[in-house]
């Protein structure tokens, strides 16, 4: 694993490939929470479609975010672009609330919305994550999604995300990182796609 970020600029890094990819549309980012990652966008000069279910998350990221778009809503509701037309798509730490048919469906979903060649950078929990859930433990199942707090939360491993975007996408980097982003450090794969085929 890499070593800690104390900042976790993590979309820095990608800025250029993101603005190739999106040559002049709209980024589609799911599970903006308060707008951390919109603004890093934005500030680039790229407009942002924001999606969140808390309603107080996207009032913060209102305020933070101005001039992005943002929509109140669960991300398996139909996304408020059209498929096919999204150049890329941001989905950090947010596709790990849902079962496993939920979860592919979901992957798929955000593929369809794509344009061919068009990018997903995600990060995904770790199971390496312990100070965020993740079991050491042999009760932790098969899968590694179980509740945590009272909510259900999914840890991936390698051969996880592998099953997960078996399909349709071609893996330019799956890196598994620990950063500094809350009060303890967090563990999690950080992974960017090419959408592939029809």
């Amino acid at each position: 694993m890499a070593a800690p970020s104390p900042t976790d600029p993590w979309l820095e890094r990608w800025l250029p490939t993101v603005v190739a990819h999106a040559d002049g549309t709209a980024i589609l980012e799911l599970g903006c929470g308060s707008g951390r990652d919109t603004r890093t966008l934005a500030a680039a000069g790229l407009p942002v479609v924001g999606i969140d279910l808390s309603a107080e998350a996207i009032e913060e990221a209102r305020a933070r975010v101005p001039a992005a778009e943002f929509h109140c809503r669960d991300i398996r509701e139909p996304f408020p672009l059209a498929a096919g037309t999204v150049g890329v798509v941001v989905a950090s730490l947010s596709l790990h609330y849902f079962d496993w048919p939920e979860t592919m469906a979901l992957v798929e979903r955000i593929r369809r919305h794509l344009r061919p060649g068009g990018l997903l950078l995600c990060r995904l929990n770790s199971t390496r994550d312990f100070h965020h859930g993740a079991r050491r433990d042999l009760e932790a199942g098969a899968d590694n999604f179980y509740l945590v707090d009272g909510f259900p939360k999914r840890f991936f491993d390698r051969a996880a995300i592998d099953r997960l975007f078996a399909s349709g996408w071609r893996v330019l980097s799956a890196d598994e990182q620990v950063v500094e982003r809350y009060q303890q450090p967090k563990a999690l794969w950080e992974v960017i796609l090419e959408r592939q085929g029809p």
